[in-house]
């Protein structure tokens, strides 16, 4: 064989070779990422205003769905289907009140993100505006009134008060436009056992939990996982004359 032909198949050998390892990290890749986004990260888009003025419209999350176990909820690509998925949670671990969770509503199949402030066997109530859980009254701070535009064109006017409920690590940020609005005045709910109580952090713009047409009580087989990182956000809103903007927003900690 002559030294050309030699050359000609080592060239064959070598880029079949290179072609292998290609496909090999390819199909590696894919299973990484299978694994990683149904059982460690999931990536979600904020659609509305509930959850505002923790989330804004246009951001996009990274939700730990470790956090509270699997279920089939929490699970995409046809993973749902897995026999032992069938019913409840596996590696199961409850929220803590105040968590952001991202879960399925029971009611329609939609995915939801809201603010869990019921756990099982609470009692809760809003009464005036104000948030009541097991009878006490949970303390909230006004920073600060003013006014802004909604993503579909309309301006609301809202305080902003600082809360902390039972429970929760750091306090967090509601809006309220009054403390006489549809939701102010719901309850007492006892929140059943293997059920959570949710609310949007927008507290009188959210079908939350209260909402006769919200997802009720939430089965804890619902939930997806738990709300870690505002990561970005390429939404902005348009500087107005006495309109708040919040400006671009990225990796926050929720």
């Amino acid at each position: 064989m002559s030294d050309k032909a030699k050359t000609e198949d080592g060239e064959k050998r070598s880029l079949g070779e290179a072609v292998i390892e290609e496909v090999k990290f390819l199909l590696g890749l894919m299973a990484f990422l299978f694994i990683f986004f149904n059982f460690v990260f999931g990536h979600f888009k904020i659609p509305s205003e509930s959850m505002q003025p923790t989330l804004e419209v246009g951001d996009h999350l990274y939700v730990n769905k470790f956090a509270y176990g699997f279920s089939k909820h929490s699970l995409i690509m046809g993973m749902s289907n897995l026999p032992f998925l069938k019913d409840g949670r596996v590696f199961g671990k409850m929220p803590k009140r105040g968590d952001v969770a991202v879960f399925r509503n029971p009611k329609s199949g939609l995915v939801m993100i809201k603010r869990v402030v019921g756990l099982p066997g609470d009692e809760i109530e809003t009464r005036a505006g104000r948030l009541y859980i097991n009878g006490k009254i949970v303390d909230r701070i006004l920073e600060a009134e003013f006014s802004y535009r909604e993503h579909r064109g309309y301006v609301a006017q809202v305080a902003r008060y600082r809360e902390q409920v039972p429970g929760e690590k750091d306090p967090h940020w509601i809006y309220e436009r009054s403390d006489f609005d549809r939701l102010d005045n719901r309850g007492v709910y006892i929140v059943p056992q293997e059920k959570l109580f949710f609310m949007g952090d927008n507290r009188d713009n959210s079908e939350d939990s209260r909402a006769p047409a919200g997802p009720g009580f939430v089965p804890f087989d619902h939930l997806i996982g738990r709300a870690e990182y505002m990561v970005y956000s390429l939404k902005k809103c348009k500087t107005e004359e006495g309109l708040k903007c919040p400006g671009r927003r990225y990796f926050l900690k929720l």
